[in-house]
């Protein structure tokens, strides 16, 4: 049970890792969407590879179909909120709107992203009686760029180191909180409701990629990000042949 917590925890840890870079050490912005489109490979293949295939194979076509569709909808919901609240651009590293509004969307945003993301390596104990690996190193690759990036963004925004800093810990803690959660509240559940939640957490995770890293890595990188993007997909991929 607490190895759940250990590694969503372990996870999570790459926003402090990444805000501590940020704020103490200059970074260019190229470099941050280079790791990000890296992470966001890994993150599409992990979700793809390790949790759709396994939904598929626990719980159907139909389960998995329903809760990767749901849990795409809810993120997009989610994102959309969120958005007009100020975290739209959480993950990048300019000016972010002054004051505790925008901080807050900010930080509720990143908790949007790295909650399904720690709930799934939760669940992953679960399916297999041990941690993905591919999942926790997918979640912490692409949590680093987002410490990273949002931290100095929230510093040009006016929030202090230790605010920031005191932040990012926060959000440490609830992905250790939530990989828990995720395995104490579904180790008596059926497969079919296992192979659902999967499937909702991969929705989430494609959902979010797609909205929210991609569009950054982009502006941030340039054109040679769809070979990194392509590069961690196939380091996913070759991940799973040694689980």
């Amino acid at each position: 049970m607490w190895n759940a917590a250990l590694w969503g925890g372990f996870a999570g840890s790459a926003v402090f890792i990444g805000a501590l870079m940020g704020i103490f050490f200059k970074i260019p912005n190229r470099w941050i969407g280079i790791i990000m489109s890296f992470g966001t490979g890994v993150l599409v293949g992990a979700a793809a590879f390790e949790l759709l295939l396994e939904s598929v194979k626990e719980g159907g076509l139909l389960a998995t179909s329903l809760g990767f569709i749901g849990g795409a909808m809810l993120f997009t919901f989610a994102e959309f909120f969120i958005s007009k609240r100020g975290g739209k651009e959480r993950k990048r590293s300019k000016g972010n709107p002054k004051g505790s509004s925008g901080g807050l969307a900010i930080f509720i945003g990143t908790l949007l992203d790295a909650i399904p993301e720690s709930m799934i390596i939760g669940v992953s104990l679960l399916e297999t009686g041990k941690v993905s690996f591919l999942l926790v190193i997918a979640v912490f690759i692409s949590n680093f760029p987002e410490g990273l990036s949002s931290s100095v963004g929230l510093k040009k925004g006016g929030y202090s180191n230790k605010k920031i800093l005191f932040l990012w810990l926060l959000v440490m803690i609830l992905s250790a909180i939530s990989s828990l959660v995720g395995f104490v509240f579904l180790e008596d559940a059926s497969k079919t409701i296992i192979s659902i939640i999967s499937a909702f957490a991969a929705g989430a995770v494609v959902s979010m990629v797609s909205a929210a890293m991609m569009p950054e890595a982009y502006d941030e990188g340039g054109p040679i990000v769809g070979l990194v993007t392509s590069l961690g997909l196939l380091i996913s991929l070759i991940l799973t042949q040694f689980e």
